[in-house]
């Protein structure tokens, strides 16, 4: 079983995504952090975020666990992982790894901008989650609170708007819902009644397969 969770930032897919995939027993990868910690090697290396060749020679050199997470969530770094995102080699480059990862025995959960669209169009389930940029801007206020920094509700709404609309119109597998997608709209829910529509989808698709 392949569960596709895609959406945009701070909708609460990562979430939705860990809780799913601890319920059913699969491994899970956030897709995001490839692009965070491609960003992330471009940076600490010293060279040019906006160098597809260097952005493509950082992403084939990563591994899918060795992720120094702390580091990875930071405001700086989902800016970064929204610029490389967007190139076409850096896309493919991660692309196979994605697809290996997902075909483990038993399946896997991965959570992103483009599993049910272009990682896994075969997947068993696909949700795609949502929620108002406001809300959105307000939960990554509170989780950056509790981590000790500094947290700017205008600064972080700006910062999403930006990365919806770099998201949604890069022409390489921009942020959209597959077709086959149930919508999962998480503004005015908590997170456990989130994961509880989740895992009701889910269920819902294993019972239709």
């Amino acid at each position: 079983m392949i569960i596709a969770i895609d959406g945009p930032a701070a909708s609460g897919k990562g979430t939705i995504a860990r809780r799913l995939a601890a319920h059913y027993r699969l491994p899970h990868l956030d897709t995001g952090l490839l692009y965070r910690a491609t960003a992330a090697t471009l940076i600490a290396e010293g060279r040019d975020l906006y160098d597809e060749e260097s952005a493509v020679s950082a992403a084939r050199g990563l591994g899918l666990t060795d992720f120094d997470e702390t580091t990875l969530r930071s405001r700086q770094m989902a800016e970064a992982a929204s610029v490389v995102a967007a190139m076409p080699g850096v896309r493919a480059a991660l692309i196979e790894a994605q697809r290996a990862f997902a075909a483990r025995p038993g399946g896997a959960v991965l959570d992103g901008r483009d599993i049910g669209t272009v990682v896994c169009p075969e997947a068993t389930v696909k949700i795609f989650v949502t929620a108002s940029a406001a809300a959105r801007a307000q939960r990554r206020v509170v989780e950056l609170a509790n981590r000790g920094e500094k947290a700017d509700y205008n600064a972080i709404l700006a910062d999403i708007l930006r990365r919806d609309a770099r998201d949604s119109d890069r022409a390489a597998a921009p942020l959209r819902a597959a077709d086959d997608a149930v919508r999962l709209d998480t503004t005015h829910l908590g997170i456990e009644s989130a994961v509880a529509e989740a895992l009701r989808i889910v269920e819902a698709a294993r019972i239709r397969a």
